[in-house]
């Protein structure tokens, strides 16, 4: 909760204000017992008349002004308990933003959605209420203290003997439940997961007739859900008991011993109803206790999740003093590179040397490292040995968001966002004209299928492009990566979904667009034909390079891809001949 408060601070200004209504709050409250203790010993007993007005008037006065101010201190401490949070989850999601892909392989969508969303939640129910409470009942229970003593010293001490048997009480209670939120809120994102994971795989989920089985694990990450609430409940069920009964004994004790102090002489009937009242501000804050430690339990919990992942500091990011190269004109140049990836070496001492407007294919085998190569350019992961220069500087030493704002890269999994077509398409640039526009689309031949849309370019596709064809989707991220109009361009197996005559007249537009340095991962021999160099990856190495004939002449691997590919053809040319 210490860095919390750093957020807090920000807010002083704002805490600050409901604090003053909150104690102003509290002052005319700790004034009302005396009043009544007033009307009882000097109106009701004394019989002076005279001062019923008045004391009336004081009352109703307190009443009013409590009125008043609960409702500032209520309603800015939600506020500024609503804008700290708002504040956490902005730098949260900054922070996640910043994490290199690594991190997303080992963690889950919705493990990530509970801490962004329920577990900051949790932090601004305890900012906006809890920690009001908190402060309030700590005041209550200092003043009205005070206050007892000043009545009856006697009887101050026998009622406040039981605060320190309650205050263990307590903290045992929050030591337990504490441990109970964690588990609680780690078992919270391993159901988010079960669920995002069903409902974005409902389609294939309802193809293969799983649905009882998803029902069923969800129903088992469910029942553990239960099983730890449960827990929770069982230990609030032991410890809350145990508080009432203290806080109740409290109060018997004031009417017991108090009720002997009036019937001797030693206090007023109204000085006793008085301390009673102090009393109830006593026990008012015990009794509560129990409840605000369950909740400031869970907002504990809440905030360790949350910093944690704010603890993980991003192994890849931009240096300190960042270089600029003098041109930018897409020369990408691999030096002995090799990379390591969970302890497991994926690419072996790769070197390549894509001039500017050259056209670099890679092909390979399921798991040789293709895509490995390309994550590599952007910094989407570091090599761990060589280096990588994109037009003569190394990609280490220069700024992050510079060198990937000079990369259109059309990924393996294609993704959509649930807009509209044109924002999908938009989403790499942040202005664009009309021209431009529909250049990109025409050359993906998105417009094909546009133009049958009832709406157009404004059709809102569905979560990751539901709605679209495999090979509909591989044309909008296409024409995605064509808008930006950068200075190298990557297709990651960009056209498998495609027939091949969509697939030639992408690739022939794609060719037309000069200037640009292209990487084309694919598997057919047709996609990578035209390629200036040609590299066969196998186990993380190269083991074959050169261009389409060179390679032919060969007859090596690339040859033999080439012959199984294209014996149906030569088959069929027999047959016909």
């Amino acid at each position: 909760m210490k860095r919390v408060a750093k957020y807090v601070l920000k807010y002083k200004v704002l805490f600050l204000i409901p604090l003053l209504a909150m104690l102003t709050f509290i002052a005319l409250d700790l004034i009302q017992p005396y009043i009544i203790g007033r009307i009882i010993d000097d109106v009701i007993e004394e019989g002076n008349m005279s001062m019923l007005n008045s004391l009336i008037m004081a009352l109703l006065i307190i009443t009013l002004g409590k009125a008043i101010f609960i409702y500032i201190s209520e309603y800015l401490f939600e506020v500024a308990g609503a804008k700290t949070s708002i504040d956490i989850r902005e730098d949260l999601f900054n922070h996640i933003q910043r994490l290199p892909f690594n991190y997303f392989d080992g963690i889950s969508t919705g493990e990530i959605m509970s801490r962004t969303t329920e577990d900051v939640n949790k932090i601004w129910m305890g900012l906006g209420f809890i920690i009001r409470f908190m402060v309030e009942n700590i005041v209550y229970f200092t003043l009205a203290s005070i206050m007892l003593f000043s009545y009856n010293w006697q009887l101050a001490i026998i009622t406040l003997s039981v605060m320190p048997i309650m205050a263990k009480v307590a903290f045992a209670f929050e030591k337990k439940v504490g441990n109970t939120f964690e588990k609680i809120s780690d078992q919270n994102a391993t159901l988010n997961t079960a669920a995002q994971e069903n409902l974005a795989g409902i389609r294939l989920v309802k193809a293969f007739a799983r649905e009882r089985y998803e029902i069923e694990k969800f129903l088992k990450e469910n029942d553990k859900y239960y099983q730890y609430n449960l827990e929770n409940a069982q230990i609030v069920s032991k410890y809350n008991p145990i508080l009432e009964f203290l806080s109740n004994l409290t109060l018997v004790l004031v009417v017991t011993v108090g009720g002997n102090f009036v019937i001797g002489g030693q206090m007023s009937t109204g000085d006793l109803v008085a301390f009673n009242g102090y009393a109830m501000m006593l026990v008012w804050p015990l009794r509560l206790m129990g409840w605000l430690t369950n909740v400031l339990a869970e907002c504990q919990a809440s905030a360790k999740k949350i910093f944690k992942i704010m603890d993980i500091k991003p192994n890849i990011k931009s240096p300190d003093n960042p270089k600029q190269p003098k041109n930018v004109n897409g020369h990408v140049v691999f030096e002995n590179v090799s990379f390591k990836h969970k302890g497991k070496y994926i690419l072996k001492d790769i070197s390549i040397d894509a001039k500017p407007g050259s056209t670099v294919a890679i092909m390979g085998t399921t798991g040789s490292g293709k895509s490995s190569i390309i994550n590599l350019i952007g910094r989407f992961y570091d090599c761990t040995q060589g280096s990588i220069k994109v037009d003569g500087v190394d990609v280490k030493d220069r700024e992050l968001n510079e060198l990937r704002a000079n990369l259109s890269v059309v990924m393996q999994d294609t993704f959509l966002f649930s807009d509209t077509l044109k924002n999908n398409i938009k989403f790499g640039v942040e202005s664009t004209t009309e021209k431009d526009f529909q250049s990109a689309c025409q050359d993906s031949m998105v417009s094909d299928f546009v133009d049958e849309m009832e709406v157009g370019y404004d059709t809102v596709v569905g979560e990751r492009g539901v709605g679209l064809s495999g090979g509909q989707k591989q044309r909008v991220s296409i024409a995605r990566a064509l808008l930006k109009k950068s200075k190298i361009l990557i297709l990651d197996d960009a056209t498998s979904a495609l027939d091949m005559e969509t697939e030639f007249n992408i690739q022939r537009a794609v060719d037309n667009r000069k200037g640009i340095t292209k990487f084309i991962i694919a598997h057919r021999i047709s996609a990578v034909k035209n390629a200036d160099e040609i590299l066969l990856i196998e186990d993380g190495k190269v083991v074959e390079r050169g261009n389409h004939s060179s390679l032919l002449y060969k007859k090596g691997k690339y040859y033999e891809i080439y012959k199984e590919q294209f014996k149906d053809i030569e088959n069929q040319t027999q047959e016909v001949i």
